[in-house]
C-alpha cells in the first residue's frame, strides 16, 4: 500500500510569499499548528506507563530489548506502572499545570515499551480506564508492528470513530541490516505491512525514526526520506542518536567508539533541512530531535539546548535556503 498524496500545491502569492498546502505560513507541516486546526484549542499529551513489555525483551523474539532503549530517560516522574491509569492521568494533569498553561483536554499517551503487547481483553481494560476520564479526548499508542493484529485494530478502529486515536509505530530505520544490529526483532517489511493494514482500517498512524544508528551513512539516512514518504503515515517524529546510560548501546560505544558517527548540531540542522525537502508534505512533523536529561547521556551531546531552540534553528535555515517541506518531493 502506498500513500496517495493529495494534490498539494506550492504557489507564490502576489507579494511573493509562499502559500503552503497545510494552511499556515510555517515552512513545514508543523504538529502544533495541526493540533490547533484539529482540536480548535490547546490539547496536552499525558504520558502513561501501563507496565507493558516488548517481545524482544522477554525472549519471544529476543532478549535485552532495542540496544538504545532505556525508558527511564523520557518517562516523567509521575509515570510509574505500579500506579493506576487514572492516578497517572490525575498526576499528569497536575504535573503539566505547574509547568505550562493548563489545557482543557488531554490525550493519554501510552509511550513506554510496546503498548499493544497483551491480549485484547487486557488492552480493553487499560484503554477503557483512560477513555472514561472526563478530560481525556483521545489516545496516542506507541507500539511495534509485530505486537498488533487485525482483531486489535478493529477495536482501535471503533474507538477512532468517537475519539482522537493514533497508533505510533517505531520505524527507527528502513534498513533490515540496521534493525538486526539494534535488536529490533522484526523486519522493515513487517512494519510496512502493519502500517498498511492499520491505515486501511481508517486509523491515524505515526512513525518514529532515528538518525545516526551505527553502520548507516548520512547518504543512506537521507535516502530514507523517499522510502518513508511512500508509507501510509499521518505523523512522523525524528530523533538524533543519543547514547543512553544502562543500555546495550552504551556498552557497545565504550568498547568500539569508532563504530559510531554523531552529528554536530549545525550539521544536523543542515541534514534535517535536506531531509525535509525530500519528505512527503502530507506528513505532520511532530519533532526534529530527541531530548533527555543530561544525567542519562553516556555519549556526545549538544549541551543544554532544548527542542524549541532546535526547532527555531531548523526554521531559520529553511528561510535562509528559501526551502520548505516537500520542495524536492516526488510522489510515487
Amino acid at each position: 500500500m502506498v500513500l496517495k498524496t493529495p494534490n498539494l500545491q506550492f504557489i507564490k502569492s502576489p507579494n511573493q510569499s509562499m502559500q503552503y498546502p497545510w494552511n499556515h505560513s510555517r515552512r513545514f507541516n508543523a504538529y502544533s499548528n495541526y493540533f490547533r486546526q484539529h482540536f480548535g484549542e490547546r490539547v496536552q499529551k499525558l504520558s502513561i506507563d501501563a507496565g507493558f513489555s516488548c517481545p524482544n525483551r522477554d525472549g519471544t523474539v529476543g532478549i535485552g530489548g532495542c540496544t538504545y532503549c532505556n525508558n527511564d530517560a523520557f518517562n516523567p516522574s509521575y509515570c510509574l506502572p505500579e500506579k493506576s491509569v487514572n492516578q497517572q492521568i490525575e498526576e499528569g494533569i497536575e504535573f503539566h499545570a505547574k509547568r505550562y498553561r493548563r489545557a482543557e483536554k488531554y490525550l493519554a499517551y501510552f509511550q513506554a515499551y510496546s503498548n499493544t503487547y497483551a491480549s485484547l481483553d487486557e488492552l480493553k481494560k487499560i484503554y477503557n480506564q483512560a477513555l472514561q476520564h472526563p478530560l481525556i479526548t483521545g489516545l496516542v499508542i506507541g507500539t511495534r508492528p509485530d505486537c498488533m493484529d487485525e482483531e486489535k485494530l478493529d477495536y482501535f478502529a471503533q474507538i477512532s470513530k468517537e475519539k482522537y486515536l493514533i497508533i505510533e509505530y517505531g520505524i527507527e530505520s528502513c534498513y533490515n541490516s540496521t534493525l538486526k544490529a539494534i535488536n529490533r526483532g522484526h523486519s522493515y517489511e513487517t512494519l510496512y505491512e502493519m502500517l498498511a493494514l492499520t491505515a486501511s482500517k481508517g486509523i491515524k498512524t505515526g512513525g518514529h525514526i532515528i538518525f545516526g544508528l551505527p553502520g548507516e551513512s548520512k547518504e543512506e539516512m537521507l535516502a530514507e526520506a523517499a522510502i518513508i514518504s511512500g508509507l501510509p503515515l499521518n505523523n512522523i517524529k525524528f530523533h538524533q542518536l543519543q547514547i543512553i546510560k544502562n543500555t546495550a548501546m552504551e556498552k557497545q560505544y565504550s568498547e568500539c567508539p569508532e563504530y559510531f558517527t554523531f552529528f554536530e548540531l549545525d550539521e544536523y540542522i543542515e541534514f534535517m533541512v535536506d531531509f525535509l525537502e525530500r519528505l512527503n508534505p502530507a506528513f505532520v512533523v511532530e519533532r526534529f530531535a530527541g531530548e533527555v536529561p543530561p544525567r542519562f547521556l553516556a555519549g556526545p551531546g549538544w549541551g543544554l539546548i532544548r527542542n524549541d531552540q532546535i526547532l527555531q534553528k531548523v526554521e531559520k535555515r529553511l528561510e535562509e535556503r528559501d526551502s520548505w517541506q516537500g520542495k524536492l518531493f516526488s510522489a510515487i
